[in-house]
């Protein structure tokens, strides 16, 4: 459907009021802009008039990827299966558990994906159907922009980069793909160097490429400390030399009390270079800091969450929890204790709620040895926050719907943020319609797979069910109590009722008939 007028009827909006949340709505919208929200009454289809009837689904702001990997996705055919268990492993002869190893765990998804990364440049048609896969079905599911994370190291060089590129403008109308140049590998070749390697010469030259919004990497990888404060040095320096207004930072991937939490090098160089960003009014607005996994805080004390939020105060930083990752990959160690591994994942309602944190969530990868499991639907970490964080009330429900719409968002600095889960004048037109439900809880909770995806006032993706069921609806018969049965004796004028139902009821009733009826005359 195309034109600069379309209208969305017969659907259900995101109202926190009740009353308002069980209307029916219609939606208008002009240019791809939202114009008019009107109570819907049914009219007679128009030739004439571009409209779309929801059927009385619920229509969200569409989902937004805040952090998943273009590049390395579906690459889990290529990878050794990951055991989770430390090399040694005891004979099966002897009574002592098997010993688990979360740093191994992430150094054998480090090796295993850095083999199947080498092998990038020589198979750009194989990047291309894989990223291509990610972006359909993500699109299919309701997304309609992404920050795609894209590796550029001595490994993989730019064909990750370059394949990205392609993808972004063939799909442009569907969906806005946010390229972000990333350092998953080490800046610094080694625990001895003071300056970078050649790593860090590589994303200087990515930076500079026409298409790229976002730098970033992951301090966490290197050699020591020292480097690793200097890894988010580096990366503010060079955003701060070039047009990049968006730093995206892979940072605290741990549970170890012992380690330093880097979030406040992070606010420290951010706070350095905030006079240069005042300084250039035309980038401030868009200026955004990205914090993902973050897993480190989860042990924080709520005497420590309030020395954060005291630091981050008006600074644009915005964490995004990554679910599916951080539950699989980290707190092996702990598998041999009563409860077995923590949650290690931020808690998005609680955190929000209590910290007034902007959290969102994304899914970060797609079936690789990083993130073997989950599909690339947003709402599906709604349902398995639900869980995780044993958050259902309403205003946990609301919470976990925008960290996947809004703040996801909010999180990779886009500037037309609708201002609520249910559209107003003035938003931009990008839903996504959930058939077959009413309520935003249904769509938490069981999202259905039913969606219609628009961008811009247009429809860019309609997914549907085939359904077949050897199960049918079966009949039920009414059952009908003695005493109406004496009127229908009474009342000549009934037997004809009588009749009917004899014929329409099973024959097991059809005897019981023929025998009251029989019963009647003889008395």
């Amino acid at each position: 459907m195309t034109g600069d007028s379309f209208f969305i009827t017969n659907v259900h909006l995101a109202y926190s009021d009740p009353s308002l949340e069980s209307k029916l709505w219609s939606v208008e919208c002009h240019k791809g802009k939202v114009v008019n929200v009107t109570s819907y009454i049914k009219e007679e289809p128009s030739s004439t008039k571009c409209e779309l009837d929801a059927g009385g689904g619920v229509l969200l702001p569409s989902l937004c990827h805040s952090h998943i990997h273009l590049d390395k996705c579906f690459i889990l055919d290529r990878c050794d299966l990951i055991s989770g268990y430390e090399a040694k492993i005891p004979s099966v002869y002897t009574a002592q558990p098997r010993s688990y190893s979360s740093s191994r765990d992430f150094k054998e998804a480090m090796k295993v994906t850095g083999s199947a990364k080498a092998g990038f440049s020589l198979d750009k048609e194989d990047l291309l159907r894989r990223g291509l896969k990610l972006i359909r079905e993500s699109v299919e599911c309701g997304v309609t922009s992404m920050r795609a994370h894209i590796e550029v190291d001595v490994q993989a060089g730019f064909s990750g980069l370059d394949v990205a590129l392609h993808l972004k403008e063939e799909v442009r109308l569907a969906c806005h793909v946010q390229i972000a140049v990333f350092a998953q590998e080490p800046l610094f070749s080694s625990a001895e160097d003071t300056d970078p390697g050649p790593n860090f010469h590589l994303l200087v030259q990515a930076v500079r490429r026409p298409g790229v919004e976002v730098i970033g990497s992951a301090p966490y990888v290197e050699p020591t400390i020292e480097q690793a404060k200097k890894n988010i040095a580096l990366i503010f320096e060079l955003a701060s030399r070039s047009s990049i207004t968006l730093i995206d930072f892979h940072l605290d991937y741990n549970l170890n009390p012992n380690s330093e939490p880097l979030i406040y090098e992070v606010i420290k160089q951010a706070r350095n270079f905030c006079n240069s960003w005042k300084a250039d009014s035309s980038k401030l607005f868009r200026r955004r800091i990205t914090i993902g996994h973050a897993t480190r805080l989860q042990l924080f004390t709520p005497e420590e969450w309030r020395h954060l939020q005291d630091a981050i105060r008006d600074l644009p930083i915005t964490f995004v929890g990554l679910p599916n990752s951080d539950m699989y990959m980290q707190g092996r160690s702990q598998a041999n204790q009563p409860l077995g591994a923590p949650r290690s994942t931020l808690r998005v309602p609680y955190l929000s709620d209590k910290y007034d944190l902007q959290i969102a969530m994304s899914v970060n990868n797609v079936e690789n040895a990083f993130t073997p499991q989950g599909s690339v639907d947003p709402l599906a970490l709604c349902t398995f926050g639900a869980a995780v964080f044993q958050a259902a009330t309403k205003t946990d429900i609301q919470i976990l719907t925008k960290a996947v719409t809004i703040t996801s968002k909010v999180a990779i600095g886009q500037t037309n943020v609708p201002l609520d889960l249910f559209p107003q004048p003035g938003d931009t037109a990008d839903f996504v319609i959930l058939h077959g439900i009413r309520t935003l809880r249904q769509a938490v909770l069981n999202p259905p797979h039913n969606r219609t995806t628009i961008r811009n006032g247009i429809i860019v993706a309609c997914r549907r069910t085939r359904r077949w069921s050897a199960v049918q609806k079966l009949h039920v018969p009414q059952t009908i109590t003695p005493i109406s049965w004496w009127w229908y004796m009474l009342f000549p004028i009934c037997w004809p009722c009588l009749l009917i139902n004899w014929v329409s009821e099973p024959r097991k009733s059809h005897l019981g008939t023929v025998i009251l009826f029989i019963r009647v005359h003889i008395d």
